[in-house]
Order: C-alpha cells, then sequence, then structure tokens
C-alpha cells in the first residue's frame, strides 16, 4: 500500500481477508499530519463531553458517599435506573443526529460548491458578451451562430475546473453572486434532520420524566430495592428529583449529535464544562449547608442540566434555521426506521449493565456501594474512549456520502487510512487508562467511602476495572465505525446476540461467585462486544464489502 497525500493505493497483500487492514502501517499513529490532527482535534474535545457526565456522577457519588454508605448505595441504584433509562432513549438518536446532519450537511456543501462553479461560468459568460459587443469583436461560427454560444456549452463541460475560471477571469470570482452566496454559507444552515432531532428529544425527555417519576418505586423494587429496604426512601428522593431533569438531559444530548454531524465537538465541550462545574459548586452546598441531603446532589444536577440545554440552544439557532419551511422536510420516517435498530441495540447493552447493578444491590447495600464506585470508575474512564468514536463516525459518514461506492475509488483508502490512525489511537489509549484507572482508583477509594467493608469490595473489583480498558476502547471506536458507515442493522442485531450470550453469563456466575462473578461477566460482555464491532470491517461486508476487491485510486 502506497500512501500518496489522501490517496493510498490498495493493492493485492497476502491478507486474505480485509481484517489485514488492520495491521497495515502501524506506524501512521505517530505519524502527526492533518489527517492526524483533524481526528484528534474532534476526539480530544468529545472525549471529554461525553466524559464530563459520568465524572459528575462520580462526584455526586463521592458527595453522598460521605452521607453515609446506605445513601451512597441508594444513589448507585437510581443513577443506574436513570442512566440507563436516558440511553434508552437518547443514544440511538444522537448516533443518528450525528450520521444524518454529517451526510446533510456535506450535500449541501457540494450543493453549494456546483452552484458556485455554474454562477462563475454564467457570470464569465455574461462578462465576455459584454465585452465583445463593446468591442464589436463577436465573432460567428461556421453555421452563423455566436462563438460565445458555443462557449456556454464548452464550459458546460466535466472539464471545467473552478480554479481555471478563476485564474484565466480573476474579476468575474469576486462577482456579488458568489459574495451573496457565500455570506449564506457563513449563515444559518438549513438541516431539516436538526430539527428533527429536537423534537425527538423534547418528546422523549417528557415520557421519560413522566415514567421515572411514577414508576420510581416499581423500577426500584426490580432493581432488587425492596419496600422495607432502608435503601429505598433515599433512592426514590434522588430519583423522581432528577427525573425533573429528563427533557433537559435528552435535548442537550440531541444538540450535541447536531454539533458533532457539523465536526464541531469544541463548543458543547464548553457548555458542558461550564454546565457541571455549576453543578460541582452546588453540590457541597445544596447536600451539606442547605441539609438536602441526597435530593441536594439531584438538584444540583438538574439546575445544571437546565443551563447547559439553554446555552448550546442559543448557539444553535445562529447556526441553523431551525424552522423547516414545511412539515414535509421533516425526516421522522428516516430517523424512526433507524431508530428502531438502534433502540433494539441500546436496550441490549444497558439491559446488561441494569441487570449487574440488580444483581449487586441484591448482595446488600454494602456490595451495592462498591459495585457502584468501580461501575462509575469503569463507565467514565471507557467513555473517554467514545471521543474516538465520535470523530470517526463523523468523518466516515462525509465520507461515504460524498463518493460513490459503486465504482469504489479514491473512497475506499480514504476510510482505511482514517482507520488506521483511529484504531490504533484506541489501544493505545487503553492502555493509558489501564495504568491511571489502576493506580488511581487504588490509592484514591478512600475518596468514594470510608467504611473498610466497602473499601475491600472496591480493590477486589479493582483489576476487572483497569484490566478491560483496553477491549473497551476499542469496542467503543468500533461502535463509531459502523454507525459512520450507516450500519445500524448489524449494530443491533450482533448486539442483541452479545447480550444474550452476557446476560446468561451474569445469571450463571452471580450465583456462584457472587460479586467477583458479576464482573467476571462483564468482561465477557465487553470482550464479546468489542468482537462483534471488529467482525464487520474485518471481513469485509455489508457496507465494508469494498475491501474485498483489490483497489487502484
Amino acid at each position: 500500500m502506497a500512501d500518496n497525500g489522501d490517496n493510498l493505493q490498495i493493492t493485492k497483500s497476502k491478507w486474505n481477508l480485509p481484517v489485514g487492514v488492520f495491521f497495515r502501517d502501524a506506524r501512521l499513529v505517530f505519524k502527526w499530519d492533518s489527517l492526524g490532527k483533524e481526528i484528534l482535534g474532534m476526539a480530544v474535545p468529545a472525549a471529554l463531553a461525553v466524559a464530563a457526565d459520568p465524572i459528575a456522577s462520580l462526584i455526586d457519588t463521592a458527595f453522598i458517599g460521605h452521607i453515609g454508605p446506605v445513601e451512597l448505595a441508594a444513589a448507585g441504584v437510581s443513577i443506574a435506573l436513570f442512566n440507563q433509562a436516558s440511553r434508552i432513549t437518547i443514544f440511538p438518536l444522537v448516533s443518528i443526529t450525528t450520521s444524518f446532519v454529517a451526510e446533510e450537511d456535506t450535500f449541501a456543501n457540494m450543493k453549494m460548491k456546483a452552484g458556485q462553479v455554474e454562477n462563475l461560468e454564467d457570470e464569465m459568460l455574461d462578462g465576455l458578451e459584454k465585452g465583445a459587443a463593446k468591442e464589436g469583436v463577436v465573432e460567428k461560427g461556421p453555421n452563423g451562430d455566436d462563438k460565445l454560444e458555443n462557449a456556454k456549452d464548452t464550459t458546460n463541460s466535466k472539464d471545467s475546473a473552478p480554479e481555471n475560471i478563476a485564474r484565466e477571469f480573476p474579476l468575474v470570482t469576486n462577482s456579488s453572486n458568489v459574495e451573496k452566496k457565500a455570506k449564506l454559507h457563513k449563515g444559518q444552515r438549513h438541516i431539516a434532520s436538526a430539527s428533527t432531532a429536537l423534537i425527538f428529544g423534547v418528546i422523549l425527555g417528557l415520557l421519560q420524566a413522566i415514567f421515572l417519576m411514577f414508576g420510581a418505586r416499581t423500577l426500584l423494587g426490580v432493581m432488587g430495592v425492596k419496600h422495607n429496604s432502608p435503601m429505598l426512601a433515599p433512592a426514590e428522593k434522588y430519583l423522581v428529583t432528577r427525573s425533573f431533569g429528563a427533557p433537559a438531559v435528552l435535548l442537550t444530548l440531541a444538540m450535541q449529535g447536531i454539533f458533532r454531524g457539523f465536526k464541531d465537538t469544541t463548543t458543547p465541550l464548553y457548555v458542558i464544562v461550564c454546565g457541571y462545574a455549576l453543578n460541582i459548586a452546588l453540590d457541597p452546598l445544596l447536600i451539606f449547608v442547605c441539609g438536602l441531603g441526597i435530593r441536594g446532589a439531584a438538584i444540583a444536577h438538574v439546575l445544571s442540566q437546565y443551563l447547559m440545554a439553554l446555552v448550546l440552544f442559543l448557539i444553535l439557532m445562529r447556526k441553523v434555521d431551525l424552522l423547516p419551511p414545511s412539515l414535509k422536510d421533516l425526516q421522522f420516517g428516516r430517523f424512526l426506521k433507524n431508530g428502531f435498530f438502534l433502540l433494539a441495540r441500546v436496550i441490549a447493552v444497558t439491559f446488561c449493565v441494569t441487570l449487574a447493578a440488580s444483581l449487586a444491590a441484591r448482595l446488600g447495600a454494602t456490595p451495592m456501594a462498591a459495585f457502584q464506585t468501580c461501575l462509575q470508575v469503569w463507565m467514565t474512564s471507557s467513555l473517554l474512549a467514545d471521543g474516538l468514536a465520535v470523530a470517526v463516525q463523523a468523518v466516515l459518514a462525509c465520507s461515504f456520502a460524498e463518493k460513490d461506492y459503486k465504482k469504489a475509488t479514491a473512497a475506499a483508502s480514504r476510510v482505511v487510512q482514517k482507520k488506521e490512525y483511529i484504531k490504533l489511537m484506541s489501544f493505545v489509549l487503553g492502555l493509558g487508562l489501564t495504568l491511571v484507572v489502576g493506580v488511581g482508583l487504588y490509592f484514591g477509594a478512600g475518596i468514594f467511602s470510608r467504611d473498610v467493608h466497602v473499601l475491600h469490595l472496591i480493590r477486589i473489583g479493582l483489576p476487572f476495572v483497569a484490566a478491560t480498558q483496553p477491549i473497551n476502547s476499542l469496542s467503543f471506536v468500533f461502535d463509531g465505525v459502523n454507525f459512520g458507515a450507516s450500519d445500524f442493522a448489524y449494530s443491533a442485531y450482533s448486539l442483541v446476540l452479545v447480550a444474550i450470550a452476557s446476560i446468561t453469563s451474569l445469571i450463571m456466575l452471580d450465583k456462584s461467585k457472587g460479586f467477583v462473578g458479576i464482573w467476571i461477566a462483564l468482561t465477557i460482555y465487553m470482550g464479546l462486544r468489542t468482537f462483534a464491532g471488529v467482525w464487520r470491517m474485518g471481513t469485509g461486508t455489508g457496507p465494508w464489502r469494498f475491501l474485498r476487491a483489490p483497489l487502484e485510486a
């Protein structure tokens, strides 16, 4: 494989399957060129934004842990319920929105460029006609027609290029019409999928809030918190109060999906950091100073979510025309069709984690408190890799939108090159997280609880939390690869099969090994999930079928 800028030449190799692309040019990960800057420029802010909510929940956990182990366990169950409910409703929406907005914005840019070329040709010919008429030098063709008419036909050929026009007629390229189009392009964008995402976000947020408020006691019972459990009262307080913020949570995440589609992951990061800074500042004030206890932690979270939603909405209004010309422009059918696949997928994924939390809760308050601490650290660190997933999803969605894969030309090489960066970056990130999480949780477990029994169980779960970081990172990144190719059906079917196997292992290992068995089962779950993500591209099936044939740029 030869590297010639953005165009890579893929030739026959000893690898019989496309999985060989995973091992080509491993050195690329250390090459700091425009491609690496593009990926990391999107990935780092996206990773921090994705990890912000788990970090805020982690800080809530630390503050609540100083109230008592019962409150810590209660918050753990409630946070697990709220997060799983949010993922079921918003994860499909965010993933679809990122891909659809990226595709729609790419098509809009392509149309804009095509319109500018056409406008330049018209302006050029108009200028030539006026100049020729003024000088009286219009020549006749062999059939008596003007040569300028023949020129108009020539300029519409495939060989014409805007850079040639600009070079030959520099004054024409600065025409007023081009400037008007440029100003329009810099202004609000007309992206119908963005408006559709916001509508779905508001509706799903309200439904989630109602569901959690009125079903809190029942849901907690399903999680193993019985009517006579000391965890029930504080858990219900926290869950019901957090439910008021559900509309803001879903609306904020929907807008993050829109910004990601524009390849802008920095703006949401700034807003999210400010929002959660308010959350952290309000935690000790409301919990201890105002004496609101566990409910104060939930109130701080809700206030920060509504602040983030408001600020992001105001910024988005300046970038996108959120009022489509008509209801027909909204993409409800497309969202629902692909959303169904991702809904099935996220239900399968969240059911595994929720079942693990439920089994831990049935072991008692102490095991649940330890499990909650380990789970929050596990998810927070793993989700840092989701920034790479966001980057690859947006990049690949644009690549697939720009290229004609029936011809399978330069697009294949572009995708492979980007894939090499992301695959290797994710693994390196996973190894780094293993070290950071292992050392940090071992020496910092006392931040979350002072109970010696809780600390003992945290250290038992520590090896699993740290050792699974590399496979967790790869799993998240390959999710982004498949989403970027809009391969939502495969993502759903494969994860349902993974969930069935994982749920079986959870039930069996919980009965035989208890707390340790739960973490063994979660390790199996992430391993299977990573394998399912690698399989699609590695075997060259679905949208990656073009990798099976030798291509030349």
